[in-house]
């Protein structure tokens, strides 16, 4: 199976700005995700950007670079740049993987490329794991998924769902109290498209539900395409948004050495 790698990555991210070049390891934390995506199987990884020090590292541990527009409001705006730049074919698979997740198992990478191919019938594939403790159920920044009984997304939220109602746990918000059973996901930012439907989503206006709830992945669902939803083979470590959150990542890799 052919499918290629494209990291987007932009300098000014919300939370830690520059969080792509900072060291972990004695490394870019961008450059422990590129070993991970060449890990992957990819037929090709690249590293879609909008910032010339983040091309010069990048280009320095030997990564292709493919520079994008700094107007892009999302990761999958600058993929899509970035398929028509590198002459990639509409039936071509793209994985998107973030460049601050530098304990993304290669397996996975494969794994959302493989959905895609078997799954014929949906526009995207990405994938979900079970929620095992309430505090993740009720963080915002942890994206809960519903599918239905094959595989196709129904809806993607920041808010606790699917909601028990029945749970009077759940409405009085008691995170200490709630014991879950196995039927809540959360989101695992990896995502397989075809090249041609990028170009196809891009044309599309920003929706309602995906601006209230900063999700771009509703703008997909709310023009009536699926997204087929795997159950990971693996687990999904912690990504970087914070200053704490690298300095615990920094903690992880020190204790794998």
């Amino acid at each position: 199976m052919d499918f290629k790698v494209i990291i987007p990555v932009r300098y000014a991210s919300p939370g830690l700005p520059g969080k792509y070049l900072m060291d972990i390891a004695g490394k870019p934390m961008l450059q422990h995700v590129h070993e991970l995506a060449l890990a992957s199987g990819a037929e090709n990884v690249t590293i879609a950007t909008d910032h010339e020090e983040i091309a010069k590292v990048a280009k320095g541990f030997g990564a292709d670079v493919c520079m994008t527009s700094i107007e892009h409001q999302s990761g999958t705006e600058r993929v899509a740049e970035a398929t028509v730049a590198l002459g990639y074919e509409d039936d071509d698979i793209i994985v998107t993987l973030q460049g601050d997740e530098p304990l993304a198992p290669p397996e996975l990478i494969h794994q959302v490329a493989a959905n895609l191919l078997k799954y014929d019938g949906a526009k995207v594939a990405t994938l979900c794991e079970p929620i095992t403790n309430a505090e993740d159920l009720f963080n915002p920044h942890v994206i809960k998924i519903v599918t239905n009984r094959r595989g196709y997304a129904l809806c993607f939220s920041r808010a606790p769902i699917t909601w028990e109602h029945h749970n009077p746990h759940f409405s009085k918000m008691d995170v200490a109290k709630c014991v879950l059973k196995g039927d809540h996901y959360r989101h695992i930012r990896l995502y397989a498209y075809r090249a041609g439907f990028l170009q196809e989503y891009v044309q599309w206006e920003p929706c309602t539900i995906e601006q209230m709830e900063c999700l771009e992945q509703l703008r997909i669902l709310w023009n009536c395409s699926r997204i087929h939803v795997g159950i990971s083979k693996k687990s999904m470590p912690m990504g970087v948004d914070t200053q704490e959150d690298l300095e615990a990542m920094r903690k992880i890799f020190a204790q794998k050495k």
